[in-house]
């Protein structure tokens, strides 16, 4: 399975498209289709490996795919960014937290933050 296809079955593991990912990463339509043909830059490769929480080296089927399940200190992670609201774009609630591997709702987030926001003063 070459990158463009990787990234595709990942992409829907993760209910979300192409272009979704390509908005998420500042990236151009249609320029992770075109990995299928050109290689891209590592910078871009490795950008795409942490939205998917992969290695690059599973992108470029260099190792298979090692899921963990290993905790989240939700406070930590929310405290090392000290967001001023549940929609402060420093915290991409999707990169460590899901429901059932599904992305949380707006109102999940802001009940989390009103959970952990008193938590995050200095």
């Amino acid at each position: 399975m070459d990158l463009y296809e990787k990234i595709k079955e990942l992409a829907a593991q993760k209910h979300t498209s192409i272009r979704k990912i390509e908005e998420h990463l500042g990236y151009g339509n249609g320029t992770i289709r075109r990995w299928n043909k050109n290689k891209p830059n590592y910078d871009k490769i490795q950008a795409v490996a942490k939205y998917f929480n992969v290695s690059v080296d599973y992108l470029l089927g260099n190792e298979e795919l090692k899921k963990t399940n290993k905790p989240v200190d939700l406070k930590k992670v929310i405290s090392e960014k000290k967001p001023t609201s549940w929609d402060d774009p420093r915290i991409d609630w999707n990169e460590w937290v899901s429901f059932d591997g599904e992305p949380i709702s707006d109102d999940v987030k802001k009940i989390l933050f009103a959970i952990y926001g008193d938590k995050l003063t200095d």
